[in-house]
């Protein structure tokens, strides 16, 4: 029984939900984890993550299809992203195929909270994991946490995808040889002075360009960037400090196998984007958001798309997309996982 939510005004907030999802890493093993009705977390006041912020963490959804069923994206990449996060910063590796069974449990047992189909609105999933033991000196914990929670979302964008505009950002989001590509709170929490500082210039948005030489296009604060040329090419920005975005690396097998177009993942200059026909933001919570404009202190790079709507390309690309998640189109084999026939 769906729960009595008013589904069509959700905004993008915590909503607590009945059950939560929880394993215990102890003495060298995972316990086997299990469904918890307890929402806090309790732990030393010298846990390790309060310490020296050793957390990793993951996002995606659950929603209703077209036919009823309730899915996930995907879960498969994300658990393997998390494995990578886990071994960057010496956590244990939670099993991958332990933790596409925690999604499909903490969205079972929170099955009336996942929207109905049409609502705009999705169940965000959020699983993570911490250092959970005191530790003072630096150095990784013993003892970790895995838990998965979930709560509804409403639609990223409220009344339709408007193009944003973004700044040009002063600060460097990632080292070349640091922890851009996985997903840490660390990486997330240095990114929060500058979108506040965008937000109070009138920036919808920061874009990051590369750390050693300011002259190559990295992604923003929690999406990586999609662009379309004039002659109808997808080229996304490849780079050894970029989160390997999954609805971007899904964006590519679209674009190419569902729309024929050609597909560059390589290094892009910021002096090409002026050549640019159409540019978004990719990423679990909006799929794909437009960018209209990019400054750069002062000086305007206007993409022909204009203010007003998606470019034609990212258009395409997000309908389709949308189209596989939401069951209208054939998904591709093993990128729909069925919770809820």
């Amino acid at each position: 029984m769906s729960k009595n939510i008013d589904w069509s005004n959700l905004g993008f907030g915590y909503m607590e939900t009945d059950k939560r999802f929880v394993s215990n890493f102890k003495d060298g093993a995972w316990d086997e984890g299990g469904l918890i009705d307890d929402p806090t977390v309790t732990m030393s006041e010298c846990a390790c993550v309060l310490q020296y912020a050793q957390t990793v963490f993951e996002g995606l959804k659950a929603y209703t299809t077209e036919d009823g069923k309730i899915v996930c994206f995907r879960p498969d990449l994300n658990a393997s992203r998390l494995a990578d996060s886990a071994r960057r910063l010496e956590m244990p590796v939670f099993p991958e195929d332990k933790f596409v069974e925690a999604i499909v449990k903490t969205v079972e047992a929170n099955i009336d909270y996942v929207p109905p189909y049409g609502s705009g609105a999705t169940l965000y999933i959020r699983p993570y994991m911490y250092g959970k033991n005191a530790v003072i000196g630096v150095k990784p914990a013993d003892e970790y946490e895995f838990r998965v929670f979930c709560t509804p979302v409403g639609p990223y964008f409220k009344g339709g995808a408007k193009p944003i505009t973004i700044r040009v950002c002063d600060f460097d989001r990632a080292a070349p040889h640091g922890t851009g590509h996985i997903k840490a709170g660390l990486n997330y929490a240095m990114s929060l002075h500058a979108i506040v500082d965008a937000h109070n210039e009138g920036y919808d948005e920061n874009m990051y360009l590369d750390a050693a030489t300011r002259t190559k296009v990295e992604e923003t604060g929690g999406a990586n960037f999609i662009f379309i040329t004039k002659d109808g090419k997808l080229v996304t920005p490849k780079s050894e400090s970029i989160l390997p975005s999954i609805t971007r690396r899904s964006l590519m097998v679209v674009a190419e196998k569902y729309l024929g177009l050609e597909v560059e993942h390589r290094e892009v200059y910021f002096d090409e984007l002026k050549d640019f026909a159409e540019c978004g933001l990719c990423g679990t919570a909006a799929v794909i958001s437009p960018v209209g404009k990019i400054v750069d202190h002062g000086k305007e790079i206007c993409f022909p798309s204009g203010m007003d709507e998606m470019g034609p390309i990212t258009k395409k690309l997000y309908d389709t997309l949308t189209g596989i998640q939401m069951g209208r189109i054939e998904a591709p084999e093993g990128w729909i996982k069925v919770i809820k026939e």
